[in-house]
């Protein structure tokens, strides 16, 4: 019990460490194509420097026309460097939104493929019943500590399949019809036990769990995956 809790947390343990590694790698990567995009980008006073260059190399430039000319190259430096400027805003908060979207894709799907690593166990391993307690009387069941409230149908279904796993017995669709209705096996159908079977475990509500308590077996038949001192029928 012991190594397989020791097992469970070294697991838990390995699986935050992906975790917290992949956000960093995702984050690390994010942050260096911020950096070469940065610094790939000219500078925003660049074209501004050009045209001071041009006004400090053409002084001679007194005519009105030249120096209208040279007022509008500096004045498109200005909204060029502007306009640089707010597209750094821009990549800088789409790269932020991308590194969010990244990080959370990567946490759904360590999520998800935990979740199902769990499920093939549980599917594995069966669902652990340690009792099964049948009340007819109140038309519930006691599953470990989960009740269920079911009709007097379902519970009519799950108190004959609980009697032939007692016997250790296995009964097709047509033997359930059959101990229930009361009607000879030859005159029931195989479809009436399954739809009974389909009622009950809709009845318990929990998907898991019922398709897993109630099992249907190849050529055999129907038969709860319960240990048979675990059942009690009240």
């Amino acid at each position: 019990m012991r190594d397989s809790i020791s097992s469970a947390t070294e697991g838990l343990r390995r699986g935050n460490r992906a975790v917290h590694w992949g956000i960093a790698a995702i984050a690390g990567t994010l942050a260096l194509a911020a950096a070469l995009l940065f610094l790939a980008l000219p500078d925003a006073n660049a074209f501004n420097a050009r045209v001071e260059r041009i006004f400090v190399e053409n002084d001679a430039l007194t005519q009105p026309g030249e120096i209208r000319l040279l007022e509008v190259l500096a004045q498109s430096g200005t909204a060029f460097a502007e306009v640089l400027s707010s597209y750094r805003i821009i990549i800088f908060i789409l790269l932020v939104f991308a590194t969010a979207l990244m990080v959370a894709a990567l946490v759904l799907l360590l999520t998800l493929v935990d979740l199902n690593r769990r499920m093939s166990e549980i599917r594995r391993s069966g669902i652990e019943v340690q009792g099964l307690r049948i009340l007819r009387g109140e038309n519930a069941v006691v599953l470990n500590d989960m009740a269920f409230s079911l009709t007097p149908a379902a519970i009519e279904t799950l108190a004959v399949l609980a009697e032939a796993r007692m016997d250790d017995e296995f009964l097709t669709g047509a033997q359930i019809e059959a101990m229930i209705s009361g009607k000879p096996e030859a005159d029931c159908d195989e479809a009436a036990g399954a739809t009974r079977i389909k009622r009950l475990r809709d009845a318990m509500g929990n998907a898991l769990v019922s398709e897993l308590l109630v099992r249907n077996v190849s050529r055999k038949g129907y038969t709860l995956a319960v240990a048979k001192d675990a059942i009690r029928v009240d």
